[in-house]
């Protein structure tokens, strides 16, 4: 792990830009971290639009979590941003938009071919990542997984015992495959759904969550398209992971 640059933002929250091989990444801790009282850990997910693109979002994300004490990091997804390009993502890509365009139904190929060779070369690169931040002696666990491409999520959650909890967004097409990852799931869940999401198969999402095997799970639905998320949505995801990472 290479830190490229730091800068301290507001309220003493120090942001470190760094790269792990290949991938970019970006690691926001609090001020209250250090070797003596390392701060818990929640792992930032997001969609394959570049970090530089979601750099707002994600940071904002990452100032509310390091007012409740929490450091946060996140990760370039394979194919995009300044990563090498990824043809057959690309191509699945272009066949999702041609699909949705046509307003023709996405098909279980599309999904499939979309989703989940994403989620085979993003998970190892999230543990890579996990390993490295873990070793900084101001980053200590538990640690959590939050938003993103919720297949990776699902992943994740199944794979690696280190994540103890997780808050997923209902926000993405999810393969018939990973309803049964989903079965594995066993920490404690906290699910967004926006009621009215353009982009996502309401049903699709409420069988997903029914699929879960955690004994704990809560669905947290609102009112909305997928960008109209209410702020306090965020208070409440920050209650889950304060119960659960301190």
């Amino acid at each position: 792990m290479h830190v490229t640059s730091e800068q301290h933002l507001d309220n003493g929250v120090l942001e470190r830009a760094f790269t792990l091989g290949e991938i970019p990444g970006i690691l926001w801790t609090p001020a209250s971290a250090s070797a003596s009282a390392p701060a818990p850990l929640i792992l930032l997910g997001h969609p394959p639009l570049g970090l530089r693109k979601m750099y707002p979002r994600l940071v904002a994300r990452a100032r509310h979590s390091a007012a409740e004490g929490f450091a946060t990091a996140t990760i370039e997804l394979p194919g995009s941003g300044d990563r090498p390009r990824w043809p057959a993502a690309e191509q699945a890509r272009a066949d999702l938009r041609r699909a949705m365009e046509a307003g023709e139904p996405v098909s279980d190929e599309i999904v499939d071919a979309l989703i989940l060779p994403l989620v085979d070369k993003a998970v190892p690169e999230w543990q890579a990542a996990l390993d490295a931040l873990l070793s900084l002696p101001e980053i200590g666990g538990p640690v959590g997984y939050s938003g993103g491409v919720i297949s990776i999520g699902i992943r994740l959650a199944v794979v690696e015992p280190r994540i103890v909890a997780a808050g997923l967004f209902a926000g993405s097409f999810v393969p018939r495959a990973m309803f049964e990852e989903a079965r594995q799931v066993t920490i404690p869940l906290h699910v967004l759904l926006q009621w009215d999401d353009e982009g996502n198969d309401r049903q699709a999402a409420l069988d997903l969550f029914d699929a879960f095997g955690s004994k704990e799970k809560s669905l947290h639905a609102n009112m909305g398209g997928h960008t109209g998320v209410p702020q306090f949505a965020g208070d409440v995801a920050a209650q889950f992971f304060t119960r659960h990472l301190r």
